[in-house]
C-alpha cells in the first residue's frame, strides 16, 4: 500500500492591513513550527510586508530562540525529539548548513565514479545534492541520464543541460525535504534500469540495514535499490551506527559506501564485515579501477 503524505495547508492569504508586528511574528512562529520551514519570501506574500521586515522579524524570534534562520528562511528552533522519543525531521534547507565538508568530500568520490555515456540515478537530500553539484562541475562529463526524486537536486542540474539529460520521477511534493514520493514516483523508477544509485540516508547500521527518518522517502529509496546496477550509499559519519523507522533495505541490497574521512574505523571494519565496500576521500581508487 502506497504511503501518501498530506501536503500542509498553504499559508493564509495577504492580509488587507499590516499587523501590529509582535502579532505577525507570533503568527511567523507558529507558521514555522507548523511547516517545519518558512521561507522570507512566503512572510512576505503572506503579511503583505516588505523583504526587510520579514527578516527582521525572524532574527526577532531567533534572539528570542523561538526560531532558527537558515539560508531563505527559518526552521523550528527546538532540538530533535517532541518530548515523545521521536526524532524531528530536519528540513532540507536546515540539513544543508550542517555538515558541510563532509558532504563536499563524499560528493567528490561519488562523482569520480561517473563516467560519460552512463545513467545516474540521484536520490533526494543535501548529500547527493552536493554530488549533483560535483557531477556539474566536471567538465569532461556528457551523455549522463541522471533521474532524481528531489527537485532542488534537479535544478542544481539544470545548469548542465544539454550535457545531462535530468529526469524527474514526479509524485507527491514533500516541502520539507522538496521530494517527491509516491503516487507516481514509483511509476518512472519502475521503467528504468540505471547504471548507478546513489542513496542517502539517515543511519547504516550492520544489522539494521540502511535507514531512513521518513517513511513515504523511505519507500521511494527501497524502490531506487531496484532501478539501479550498482546501488551505492552515501552517508556521513553520524549515521553509522545508527537505525531509524523507515527501512530502505539490509546490507547485502548495497554495493558500496562512500563516507568522510572521520568515520569511525571500527564502525567501518563491521560494514565491511557485511560485503559493504567502503571508499573514503584518501582512498579513492581512479574511475576506471572502481566501476
Amino acid at each position: 500500500m502506497n504511503v501518501r503524505s498530506p501536503l500542509p495547508d498553504p499559508l493564509p492569504d495577504p492580509l488587507p492591513d499590516p499587523l501590529p508586528a509582535h502579532l505577525r511574528r507570533e503568527r511567523a512562529q507558529r507558521l514555522v513550527d507548523e511547516r517545519g520551514f518558512v521561507r522570507v519570501s512566503e512572510l512576505r506574500s503572506a503579511f503583505g510586508i516588505s523583504g526587510v521586515t520579514a527578516r527582521a522579524d525572524l532574527d526577532a524570534l531567533e534572539r528570542q530562540g523561538a526560531v532558527r534562520r537558515v539560508h531563505g528562511g527559518a526552521v523550528p528552533a527546538h532540538s530533535p525529539g517532541d518530548g515523545l522519543g521521536v526524532e524531528r525531521e530536519h528540513s532540507f534547507e536546515e540539513a544543508l548548513e550542517a555538515s558541510v565538508v563532509p558532504k563536499q568530500q563524499i560528493a567528490e568520490v561519488a562523482a569520480k565514479l561517473v563516467q560519460s555515456g552512463q545513467s545516474v540515478i540521484l536520490d533526494v537530500g543535501t548529500t547527493t545534492h552536493a554530488i549533483a553539484r560535483a557531477l556539474c562541475a566536471r567538465s569532461d562529463l556528457h551523455d549522463v541520464v541522471i533521474i532524481t526524486s528531489g527537485l532542488s537536486i534537479a535544478l542544481e542540474l539544470e545548469k548542465a543541460i544539454p550535457r545531462f539529460t535530468v529526469i524527474v520521477t514526479g509524485g507527491s511534493l514533500r516541502p520539507l525535504q522538496h521530494s517527491l514520493v509516491d503516487p507516481l514516483a514509483g511509476l518512472v523508477l519502475s521503467q528504468v534500469h540505471a547504471d548507478l544509485a546513489f542513496i542517502g540516508c539517515n543511519g547504516v547500521d550492520l544489522a539494521g540495514g540502511v535507514t531512513n527518518i521518513n517513511l513515504p522517502e523511505a519507500g521511494v529509496k527501497a524502490l531506487m535499490l531496484t532501478a539501479a546496477e550498482r546501488v551505492i550509499v552515501v552517508a556521513d559519519r553520524s549515521k553509522l551506527g545508527q537505525v531509524h523507522l523507515g527501512r530502505v533495505g539490509p546490507l547485502s541490497a548495497f554495493h558500496t559506501l562512500i563516507t568522510d574521512a572521520t568515520a569511525d574505523g571500527e564502525a567501518l571494519d563491521k560494514l565491511r564485515e557485511g560485503g559493504l565496500t567502503v571508499l573514503l576521500p584518501e582512498t579513492t581508487p581512479n574511475t576506471q579501477a572502481v566501476v
